[in-house]
């Protein structure tokens, strides 16, 4: 998607990484294509993910990550993402600049994307008709199915040496399950769970009990590295999709994009915050204990205490990804070819920018436990 300049591509020693590349990819429908870039980034700098985090979209683009050989994910990217490009192969001049726009969002909404979803006709029979717990939907994801049949090798994602977890809801307890292949087998419904939003898609059952996708509860699943166990020195590249911050809102368009952004944003700020509290304090309870005699520290009550300590140090790299020129609430829907083709290449040259300045190479504070790196705040882009 994005061109590659090989005279500015950037190479990574991976020797002098702080520790494991962790890459978390949050929801966000066909805002997705940006994390697409940021791996196609990533893959050229040598800078394979040893995990891979996701949920809904995040989860999709993990699989097809995870699911094929290092010389294979790139291509398998790019043509799930070239299946998704949905709208008219014409546009037309008038005095609305964003007419050819709206004409896309019906065309999704009617007639849904061909490779991905289509609608379900008998969900509109009645809010009470039974359509049963596994197609209580107004699209049905057979299609998505089908591509991700087509693109995703199941015995690799299983096999291979790749962590891959994936986030969904579970629907009865209101509780986030995290799937991982590190702790058991990781096949197409854990996937298809993951992005199972409603009420546009059905919920997924697996093993007895149905999920929802993992974003009405946590967008974006940093937390798993925090709380792994054992944790790690670990360099994670959080994609957000949707942006925390914003201007405020003066008119019902602004006011439903806002309300998306801030809703899937998932209070990202104030959760790295406070992990950088907790780890901090771990780091202290270390510092503390290497004080003591060696009899103190020998005593089983000390050791235990002590045990709530950790030497592991995090960076973060949170890449963002720009707003379109007009972008609405339905951005997340907008799978033409421009949106897709635009957030790739942001997502690609935001991650070019980063690996060009390493910033997690450096002296930190040694009581710092978690160390975030924001990359200056993406402009909005057009959509060319």
């Amino acid at each position: 998607m994005a061109e590659v300049n090989d005279t500015m591509r950037t190479t990574i020693d991976r020797s002098k990484l702080p520790g494991q590349v962790v890459l978390v990819l949050q929801g966000g429908g066909a805002l997705g294509s940006y994390q697409a870039g940021v791996y196609q980034a990533l893959h050229e700098a040598g800078l394979e993910p040893d995990w891979v985090i996701g949920t809904s979209i995040g989860a999709i683009n993990a699989a097809l990550i995870a699911g094929n050989p290092v010389e294979q994910r790139l291509a398998r990217l790019q043509e799930f993402w070239a299946r998704m490009h949905r709208g008219p192969g014409w546009t037309l001049r008038t005095a609305f600049p964003d007419f050819n726009e709206r004409v896309s969002y019906w065309n999704t909404v009617t007639h849904g994307v061909a490779d991905f979803f289509r609608p379900n006709a008998l969900a509109h029979a009645g809010d009470s008709y039974p359509l049963g717990a596994e197609q209580a939907g107004y699209y049905s994801i057979a299609p998505l199915r089908k591509t991700l049949q087509d693109l995703v090798d199941f015995d690799r994602i299983n096999q291979s040496g790749l962590r891959l977890t994936v986030g969904a809801a579970h629907v009865r307890t209101s509780r986030m399950d995290y799937f991982d292949s590190r702790d058991g087998a990781i096949d197409l419904r854990h996937i298809l769970a993951s992005g199972a939003l409603p009420p546009a898609f059905p919920a997924v059952r697996i093993d007895g009990e149905l999920y929802w996708d993992g974003g009405i509860l946590s967008n974006t699943p940093t937390e798993v590295v925090f709380d792994d166990n054992p944790r790690k020195d670990s360099l994670i590249f959080a994609v957000h999709l949707w942006n925390p911050h914003g201007p405020e809102p003066t008119t019902m368009a602004e006011v439903f994009n806002r309300h998306k952004d801030v809703q899937y944003s998932s209070r990202i700020s104030s959760h790295i915050a406070r992990q950088q509290q907790t780890h901090r304090l771990r780091h202290i309870i270390n510092q503390l204990a290497a004080r003591l005699p060696e009899a103190a520290r020998n005593d089983p009550a000390v050791r235990e205490l002590a045990s709530y300590g950790c030497q592991t140090r995090m960076h973060v790299v949170r890449l963002l990804a720009p707003q379109l020129d007009r972008e609405s609430h339905t951005k997340d829907i907008d799978f033409t070819e421009r949106g897709i083709t635009a957030r790739w290449s942001a997502g690609y040259q935001h991650t070019q920018s980063v690996l060009e300045r390493m910033p997690w190479m450096g002296e930190f504070d040694p009581l710092s436990g978690v160390v975030l790196h924001d990359p200056p705040a993406p402009t909005a882009l057009a959509a060319e």
